[in-house]
């Protein structure tokens, strides 16, 4: 029986009947709603699309023939650049850093051993000397000094400061006091009877003053003096009121003056003529940096590729026939050096040292054996030592039932 086939979605995506009128039609994917989609179950969010600003025609006119005059000029700058780098790198393993290692070593060995040694094996030793000795002969004798001769004087010095101090008190305190009170008892009974006296004078004079001082000064002053500053002060405001409108109107005026000969000239220079050209110059630059930037990349893809094809070239111009050479020329006869001369000859060399190690071992034996016997000739055998009978069990013996190996139980 013929199965219905399920009708098959189509991959084509659809397009939104709502069409901006200015813009393309908005291509909405299968089964996206109005809102937008949420993120994919890996978790990790979807940056948001920045907004590229609207580039004029003149941005669009300049960049293609930036970019391919900067392309021209950046690609041997590039190659040159990476060959510099490949070289500086080559030398820097092979040559410079070995260099400054030896260096480094040279002047290790120059200028910090013996200084190390010197300080190490010559100051230190110097220095401790130089220490005991100050210890013994300074600091000794003045510790000694200031125990027993410093701090004896400076306690009887402070016994007889002391005493001294007491014999002042006691004057003070039973001689002094009593002469300074009597002497003050009686400058008090002199001091009375002039204030007696001089009352009546006293007030003699301050009538005086009064009538003939003060009334005349406050009388000068009430009717003179005040009403002639009142009047100078008024003067002197006037003239300030004066002064400070002659400023305000030059300065006003030469506000307008500066306004119109200087501000306006320079703002209207300024928004017709300097920021259009500075709109078109920071337009210019920005397109030659992505240009320089864009040419950078593209000169190091082109000089990778440059560089692989030259190492590749001298690689199989030079590296591939020396490798070959060596694998299938040098290696075999190598080998056949090695097992047929080589190592037969190391074989016989071993056997003649084996031979004249044997020979010399016969000769040092023969010599050893016929100095014994001149010897034995010239002063007879050596003499034996005498056995000695020990108690003791020379070696460990087997225990049986009626025997013992202990110091008690022996026969």
């Amino acid at each position: 029986m013929d199965l219905q086939k399920p009708p098959r979605e189509s991959t084509e995506p659809r397009v939104d009947p709502r069409e901006s009128p200015a813009g393309p039609p908005v291509r909405r994917q299968p089964g996206a709603s109005g809102a937008s989609k949420a993120p994919e179950a890996s978790g990790v969010p979807e940056a948001p699309e920045v907004p590229r600003a609207p580039e004029g025609c003149l941005a669009v006119a300049i960049r293609i023939p930036v970019r391919i005059v900067v392309l021209v000029l950046v690609v041997p700058v590039r190659m040159l650049w990476d060959a510099l780098v490949v070289t500086g790198r080559f030398l820097n393993d092979t040559l410079l850093r070995p260099l400054g290692r030896a260096l480094l070593w040279l002047a290790r060995a120059v200028f910090v051993w013996p200084f190390v040694g010197l300080w190490r094996y010559v100051a230190v030793p110097l220095g401790r000397a130089l220490a005991w000795l100050g210890k013994v002969l300074v600091v000794v004798p003045l510790v000694w000094l200031y125990r027993y001769v410093l701090t004896p004087v400076g306690h009887a010095i402070a016994w007889a400061g002391r005493g001294v101090g007491a014999g002042l008190g006691w004057v003070y305190a039973h001689l002094l006091t009593p002469v300074g009170h009597a002497v003050m008892w009686v400058l008090k009974g002199i001091g009375a009877v002039l204030a007696a006296l001089g009352f009546g004078v006293y007030t003699a004079v301050a009538w005086l003053v009064r009538y003939l001082v003060v009334v005349p000064a406050r009388w000068l002053y009430t009717w003179v003096l005040a009403p002639v500053g009142r009047a100078l002060l008024w003067c002197g405001k006037g003239l300030v009121w004066l002064v400070r409108t002659i400023v305000t109107g030059v300065g006003t005026a030469l506000y307008w003056i500066a306004r119109i000969l200087f501000v306006l000239p320079a703002l209207a220079l300024w928004r017709w003529v300097l920021a259009p050209v500075g709109r078109v110059l920071a337009v210019v630059g920005r397109e030659v940096s992505d240009a320089l930037g864009h040419a950078w990349r593209i000169a190091g893809h082109i000089s990778l590729a440059v560089g692989r094809f030259l190492g590749t070239l001298l690689r199989w111009i030079f590296v591939e026939p020396v490798r070959w050479v060596y694998r299938g020329v040098l290696t075999p006869v190598g080998h056949a050096v090695r097992d047929h001369v080589l190592r037969p000859a190391a074989e016989a060399a071993r056997g003649v040292g084996r031979a004249t190690r044997q020979a010399l071992a016969a000769a040092r034996e023969t010599v050893r054996q016929a100095r014994a016997d001149v010897r034995r000739m010239l002063f007879g055998e050596p003499r034996q030592p005498a056995p000695v009978a020990r108690r003791e069990p020379s070696g460990r013996e087997a225990r049986t039932l009626g025997g013992s190996t202990t110091a008690l139980t022996k026969d």
